[in-house]
């Protein structure tokens, strides 16, 4: 795997080779569906490793994101023809007030390196705004950002919303931000909490498998 150009490119962050790679395999016949899980959520599931054991830093998070998200402008719509189905949904968002978005963004791009379908609202999202979107794409789970301890409230209220509007329960919610904590993610009785892009991927695989 490690000899694969895509499988490398992804992992260099080099946007530009990553998307000469998929050129290259798709001319001769290759699998999109194969690319995807064989060697490009392979190379980013290494970023996140490297990043965890601190080989990596957020620039490199962001460079090999933008690698994948080169490869996959190619390939989602050969996916979409051919029915593949993504290893889930998430809806994403930084909350109301908040108008922070790389810590979002590169959770977006890890999740969908992941093998996610990502849906992001941006930033400033308010509970209506997230529950709206849930009604409308029925996620497995709904992601939400605060980079500000001001604006942790609104993830509170958001889930209050999702409560009244009666579907709290089909969905997973998970949150994270420089002030968010595990602590605060059980007092306001969300299913997941994670530190870093890297993490919020195993915990979104981790609540489809629960």
């Amino acid at each position: 795997m490690r000899d694969n150009p895509l499988y490398n490119a992804v992992l260099d962050g080099d946007a530009r080779g990553a998307k000469a790679a998929v050129e290259e395999a798709l001319a001769i016949g290759a699998d999109p569906q194969d690319l995807l899980s064989s060697y490009m959520i392979p190379a980013m599931d290494e970023v996140g490793k490297r990043f965890d054991d601190g080989e990596y830093f957020v620039p490199e998070l962001l460079i090999s994101a933008r690698a994948m998200k080169a490869g996959m402008e190619l390939l989602r719509p050969l996916l979409a023809e051919t029915g593949a189905k993504p290893v889930g949904t998430v809806v994403v968002g930084t909350v109301r007030g908040d108008l922070h978005d790389i810590g979002k963004n590169l959770v977006a791009s890890m999740l969908e390196g992941g093998g996610f379908k990502v849906i992001d609202l941006g930033v400033d999202v308010g509970p209506e705004k997230f529950t709206a979107a849930i009604t409308e794409h029925h996620p497995d789970i709904v992601a939400m950002s605060a980079l500000l301890t001001t604006t942790m409230p609104g993830m509170k209220a958001t889930i209050e919303e999702l409560t009244r509007a009666g579907i709290r329960n089909s969905v997973k919610v998970m949150i994270g931000g420089a002030p968010v904590t595990r602590r605060y993610a059980a007092e306001i009785g969300a299913d997941a909490f994670s530190e870093s892009a890297s993490g919020a991927v195993r915990e979104a695989k981790s609540l489809l498998n629960a």
